[in-house]
């Protein structure tokens, strides 16, 4: 299995996962076209998808899912609150994710898990293939029991770490939106990510993404020194941008390390 990403935070988001027997992509808020070009700098076209899975109905998740899924024919997996919160228009082919139950794409396995942020029924995912597991975990404001123990043991964890609280404090977004950003239902801030990674086993983790970082509310800096006293011992720790996301991380099974392709 290997993932890379077309682009991580406010400004739209996209995940791309391929294993033996496809490749799926897990959101899309871009336009078609921007998406068809940063697929093309991973070196894959719309064509090769297997499928675009979504985690919630949020525009820099949803903008783009149902205009390149009718360019290129794809099925659509969502949560019938996601769906029903939005008119996405007619779809080629659409699988509801009822009581989120695990499903299967091929060999791979798709575990989602109910989060608490502030959409209608909102969804993260775990993978697995090949005795591989990778972990998606964004947009959520609060780490819950629920959460922290289905992401144990992960070979790859992509793990949002949005804000940090007194840049988001003394920043310029109104009180209400600081509000929910901060609250319960909206983001992790770095601290937040770091009690998270300080919980969870971590001893399988080959790769480290941080991602959805606020680009007015944190800074890598902040980020960094915030994540480095429980990162310390995991083997590589890559931060998504907005503009590039991270180029593709190849994943190997056990404690064989993996090396990210060019």
């Amino acid at each position: 299995m290997r993932v890379a990403s077309l682009g991580s935070g406010s400004r739209g988001n996209a995940t791309l996962i391929e294993w033996p027997g496809g490749s799926l992509l897990i959101d899309c808020g871009f336009s078609v076209k921007e998406t068809c070009a940063r697929l093309e700098r991973l070196g894959k076209s719309g064509s090769d998808l297997t499928a675009i899975i979504v985690t919630h109905e949020h525009a820099d998740h949803i903008k783009g899912v149902a205009a390149l899924a009718r360019r290129f024919g794809l099925p659509v997996y969502m949560t019938p609150g996601t769906f029903h919160s939005r008119d996405l228009g007619k779809l080629p082919e659409l699988h509801l994710i009822e009581a989120y139950q695990s499903f299967c794409l091929g060999e791979l396995t798709v575990e989602p898990v109910a989060v608490p942020h502030d959409a209608r029924e909102p969804a993260q995912f775990i993978f697995s293939c090949g005795g591989v597991r990778l972990g998606v975990l964004t947009d959520l404001g609060t780490v819950s029991p629920h959460v922290e123990d289905m992401y144990q043991n992960c070979d790859a964890l992509v793990l949002e770490a949005n804000h940090d609280p007194m840049m988001l404090a003394s920043g310029p977004y109104p009180p209400s939106l600081k509000t929910r950003v901060g609250g319960p239902w909206g983001h992790l801030s770095n601290q937040q990510a770091a009690g998270f990674l300080a919980r969870v086993d971590c001893t399988r983790l080959q790769y480290l993404v941080i991602a959805h970082i606020s680009q007015k509310n944190n800074s890598l800096e902040r980020a960094r020194e915030a994540l480095s006293p429980v990162t310390a011992d995991i083997s590589e720790v890559i931060y998504a941008c907005q503009d590039e996301g991270f180029d593709w991380l190849s994943l190997a099974p056990g404690p064989v390390l993996a090396e990210a392709s060019a």
